[in-house]
């Protein structure tokens, strides 16, 4: 009987293109602001973060290992949950007296805010799998075993790993994040 096969291969179609669809779904829904504008006003601080930065040696993002071996799957979540950790803690947690550098962490909050407001909308869409919950996890540890202050730091320091990371996993994903907002 051929009617088996032929089945098992139209499920096995169909599910594969509601996957591709889902991804692409995903992939529109999230980042529609414009990076560029956020990396430079990172640009703009990250030579006086780093220098205050005594643990060189030491890594938050850990970006070879962490961020590098995200499934596409796992873009989602790990982009919400790392949205999340740098609006809740890293720049809650750092402590600036410059007023320049203030002001530039304070539009790089928003922009962080913004991006999670937008990645909000599609919350339906963005499951969480145990290896973005770990990837995640590590992060926190990471940022854990410093002191407040010194994790704030090295987070900020490392921001750009983190940018460019959502630029590899989210770009062309609307055409406002490549033009102004």
């Amino acid at each position: 009987d051929m009617k088996a096969p032929c089945v098992s291969l139209c499920l096995l179609g169909a599910g594969l293109f509601l996957c591709s669809a889902h991804a692409r779904g995903l992939r529109r829904c999230l980042i529609s602001m414009n990076l560029h504008r956020v990396e430079e006003s990172f640009r703009g601080i990250k030579t006086a973060i780093q220098a205050k930065d005594t643990f060189q040696n030491v890594t938050i993002l850990s970006p070879s290992e962490t961020l590098q071996g995200t499934q596409p799957l796992d873009v989602c979540c790990v982009t919400k949950n790392l949205l999340a950790f740098y609006v809740d803690r890293v720049f809650k947690d750092h402590q600036e007296l410059s007023p320049q550098i203030m002001r530039k962490i304070s539009s790089l909050a928003n922009s962080f805010l913004y991006m999670q407001k937008t990645l909000q909308q599609c919350q339906k869409l963005c499951h969480c799998r145990q290896e973005a919950t770990n990837a995640t996890r590590i992060i926190h540890d990471n940022y854990d075993q410093l002191e407040v202050r010194s994790a704030a730091i090295k987070a900020l320091g490392e921001l750009d790993v983190f940018l460019a990371w959502i630029d590899k996993h989210h770009r062309g994903t609307s055409p406002a994040s490549r033009q102004g907002t």
